[in-house]
C-alpha cells in the first residue's frame, strides 16, 4: 500500500470526526511517511511501519472526546425546511420523552452496577474490621479471663482475615471489569456516531 491509499483508507475510517481534525490526522500520519521515506525506506515499507489504518484510526477514535463526535454529528448539514421544524416540535412529546427514558434506562443500569462495586468494597472493609476486632478482643478476653472464648475469638479473626485477602481479589477484579467496560461502552457509543455518519 502506498501513501496515498493509506492515507485515503485512513480518511474514510475516520468519518464522522471535526473535518479539522481529520486533516490534522492526516497531515500527521503524511509527514511521518515522508519522514520514513528520507530515511531511505521505501513508500511501501514506510506504510507498513505506521501500522494499520484502521488500527490507528480506532485509537484516534477512542481517544477523541465523546462530546466532540456528537457535537460535530449533530451539527446541521444544510438548513431545515418549515414542515421538518414543525414535524419535530409536534413528534418532540413522543420522540423527546422516548430518547429521556431510554438515557435514564441506561445511566441507572450503569450506577447499579457501579452500587454493587461499592457494596462489595463495603463488605471488605466490614470483614477486615471484623478481623481487627475479633483478633483484639479476643486477646483481650484470653487475657482476662476466658482463654477458650478469647482463642476462639482469634480464629474467628484470622477466619475474617483470610477471607478478606480472597475479597481483596474479588473487588479488584470486579472493579477493573466495571471500568473495561466503561471504556467498551465510551468506544461503542463513539463508534454508533461515526457509523451514523458513514451511511
Amino acid at each position: 500500500m502506498n501513501k496515498q491509499e493509506f492515507l485515503a483508507e485512513l480518511e474514510k475510517a475516520l468519518r464522522g470526526l471535526p473535518q479539522k481534525d481529520i486533516e490534522d490526522r492526516l497531515t500527521f500520519y503524511g509527514e511521518i511517511i515522508d519522514d520514513r521515506t528520507e530515511e531511505g525506506l521505501s513508500e511501501e515499507e514506510a506504510v507498513a511501519a505506521v501500522g494499520s489504518a484502521s488500527e490507528i484510526a480506532a485509537q484516534i477514535i477512542a481517544d477523541t472526546p465523546l462530546s466532540k463526535i456528537a457535537k460535530e454529528r449533530i451539527k446541521p448539514k444544510r438548513t431545515l425546511k418549515a414542515w421538518e421544524i414543525i414535524l419535530l416540535a409536534v413528534g418532540s412529546p413522543i420522540w423527546l420523552s422516548l430518547i429521556i427514558a431510554a438515557i435514564a434506562v441506561i445511566l441507572s443500569v450503569y450506577a447499579s452496577l457501579w452500587a454493587a462495586i461499592i457494596s462489595l468494597w463495603a463488605v471488605f472493609a466490614s470483614v477486615i474490621a471484623c478481623f481487627i476486632g475479633f483478633v483484639s478482643g479476643g486477646i483481650i478476653i484470653a487475657i482476662s479471663n476466658n482463654t477458650i472464648a478469647g482463642i476462639a475469638l482469634i480464629g474467628a479473626g484470622i477466619f475474617c482475615g483470610g477471607l478478606s485477602i480472597f475479597m481483596s481479589f474479588g473487588c479488584k477484579i470486579a472493579t477493573k471489569g466495571i471500568l473495561i467496560l466503561t471504556k467498551k461502552l465510551a468506544i461503542w457509543i463513539k463508534n454508533c456516531f461515526i457509523k451514523k455518519e458513514e451511511a
